[in-house]
């Protein structure tokens, strides 16, 4: 399913997928997103698990992007193959590595693998000229998340092929040596980041977690969010509905 990143002024809206059932990407699917993202490297998604939810995902016409847990050549041809509209990639961090992950999702000038048989393909439908170019447009999304990879922001971004850039501010608070996602430095660097990337001419994606942060930083032209998960979603309406705690002495 392809997949294409809002023109200017517009924005997306996802959420992360950490429950492993595709019901969940079925019932998100009638919700409205623009998008879900597989957490495949902090949820316990295996093959199979990422193969059903993708399935779920083009029944109900929702793109699904997967974040793969490592940005190897096999890795993201396989979520490829079984018909991710594109991929989040965790800890691109110089130039090299964009060129790399960008060469593994790419037939053309890359060094990806090609098979007729995948669902990507058709399961044999699509001739390979029609396989290729529809599998060529695949969506490449780097993460930004360490020290190293928010000083080398401008050229990973102007890499060919790189999407969109992704500021992960959580991991690049730890890479800063630091315990708090909020804190000064690493909003200065996320901003650092978004300024790059829009001066590179590559959009600006982000992890947000409720609409006042995502207006926050729309504002600043972030324009693709990833607000949330499934399982912030449902904790957030069970406390909602749920009996508040009974203020009766004993």
């Amino acid at each position: 399913m392809n997949y294409a990143l809002p023109g200017d002024g517009g924005f997306h809206v996802g959420t992360f997928v950490k429950t492993t059932s595709p019901h969940v990407v079925e019932i998100l699917g009638g919700a409205g997103l623009d998008f879900a993202v597989l957490d495949a490297e902090h949820a316990p998604f295996d093959r199979a698990a990422l193969d059903l939810a993708l399935l779920a995902g083009r029944a109900v016409g929702l793109p699904l992007f997967v974040r793969v847990a490592e940005r190897t050549a096999a890795g993201l041809l396989g979520v490829l193959d079984m018909g991710a509209a594109g991929v989040l990639v965790p800890h691109v961090d110089t130039e090299q590595d964009a060129r790399d992950v960008v060469a593994h999702c790419r037939y053309v000038g890359g060094d990806r693998g090609y098979s007729s048989s995948s669902r990507a393909a058709g399961y044999g439908t699509l001739g390979m000229p029609q396989a290729i170019a529809h599998g060529d447009r695949s969506v490449v999304v780097c993460q930004i998340e360490s020290v190293a990879a928010v000083e080398n922001a401008a050229r990973i971004a102007a890499v060919p092929g790189v999407a969109a850039l992704f500021v992960g501010r959580a991991d690049l608070a730890l890479s800063m040596g630091l315990h708090n996602a909020q804190h000064p430095s690493v909003l200065a660097a996320t901003q650092d980041v978004i300024r790059a990337s829009l001066a590179a001419g590559t959009p600006v994606g982000m992890f947000v977690g409720g609409n006042a942060e995502r207006e926050t930083y729309r504002a600043l032209g972030v324009s693709w969010f990833v607000q949330g998960s499934d399982q912030s979603l449902l904790r957030q309406a069970a406390q909602a509905m749920a009996r508040p705690p009974s203020t009766e002495s004993a």
